[in-house]
């Protein structure tokens, strides 16, 4: 028999996280939408000191997001635009191009906490307009993490014969 899951999670319970990437990437979060039964719904909540973001700026070909600011105050870049955001603030990342890329930066003095909830696609692109690359990734059905995953940049491009036997 499967294991009843909790339809409860409160974020000061989770067990969170702590990465660094160089000198602008920090922060303390945690995926919880698996723990809430939830396998077509991402949900995750995350603590940016300031000062810092916790991803770089990057698009969904697929996916779309949704970030609710619980504390602190920061600034929301999305496509060419920056706003400032603070608690109740609700953000949205739809799917898109470069200009529905986006990422948050703590620009207060405190940690800028928040919940993040998205669609969970099995097959995603992103694309990261800052440094020119992509993400290719897929899932299978029931699992978190993902079955294939491929970061690179395209200046590189193969015919779709090139290199098959008999061509």
């Amino acid at each position: 028999m499967a294991e009843a899951r909790k339809p409860i999670v409160n974020p000061k319970n989770l067990d969170l996280d702590h990465w660094r990437q160089g000198s602008f990437f920090e922060c303390r979060d945690a995926s919880f939408g698996m723990l809430l039964g939830l396998d077509n719904l991402g949900v995750s909540y995350g603590e940016v000191p300031p000062g810092k973001s916790g991803c770089p700026f990057h698009n969904h070909h697929v996916e779309e997001e949704l970030f609710v600011i619980l504390e602190g105050e920061g600034t929301y870049r999305f496509g060419s635009e920056r706003y400032a955001v603070g608690p109740g603030d609700v953000l949205a990342a739809p799917a898109g191009g470069p200009e529905t890329a986006h990422h948050l930066i703590n620009t207060g003095t405190v940690p800028l906490k928040y919940l993040a909830i998205s669609t969970v696609a099995a097959t995603e692109i992103c694309e990261y307009p800052d440094s020119g690359k992509f993400l290719a990734k897929t899932r299978r059905p029931g699992e978190a993490k993902a079955s294939f995953r491929f970061i690179g940049r395209a200046p590189s491009t193969a015919d779709y014969w090139d290199g098959e036997p008999g061509v």
